[in-house]
C-alpha cells in the first residue's frame, strides 16, 4: 500500500484529502503544520507527499528543501491559494513534481496523485 504524507494546516482540507485519498487505497499520515511534518519525514518512508507552501512554523519551501535533502527522488505536490508564477516557479525549481492551485477538484487531485505513484 502507497503512503502519502498530507502537509496541511486547514483540517477542512487535510480531513478532505485524507478521506478522498483513504478510499482510494492510500495510506495516509497528516501534519497540520511543518515542524510536525519534519519531524515525521525524518522518522518514516513516503512514497509521496502533498504540502502546503503556507504552513505555521516551518514554511512549505523549507520543508521542501529539507524533504530534497533527505531523498531527492521523493515526489512532491504542492497545494496553494498563491497562483503567483514567482513562487509557482521556485516550487518546481526546488524539485516538485506538481503544483496545483487552490480551490481544486479532489478529483484532479486524485489523477495527478495516480499519474505520480501508480
Amino acid at each position: 500500500m502507497k503512503k502519502i504524507l498530507i502537509i496541511e494546516d486547514n483540517p477542512m482540507v487535510a480531513n478532505a484529502l485524507d478521506f478522498k485519498l483513504s478510499k482510494m487505497g492510500y495510506r495516509i499520515i497528516t501534519a497540520s503544520d511543518g515542524r510536525e511534518a519534519k519531524r515525521i519525514i525524518e522518522t518514516d518512508q513516503f512514497d509521496l507527499i502533498i504540502t502546503d507552501l503556507m504552513l505555521p512554523f516551518i514554511s512549505g519551501t523549507e520543508l521542501i528543501e529539507h524533504i530534497k535533502k533527505l531523498n531527492h527522488d521523493l515526489p512532491i505536490i504542492v497545494l496553494s491559494t498563491s497562483n503567483q508564477e514567482e513562487i509557482i516557479m521556485n516550487a518546481f525549481q526546488l524539485g516538485v513534481e506538481d503544483f496545483i492551485t487552490k480551490p481544486f477538484s479532489p478529483n484532479e487531485l486524485l489523477l495527478r496523485v495516480k499519474r505520480i505513484i501508480s
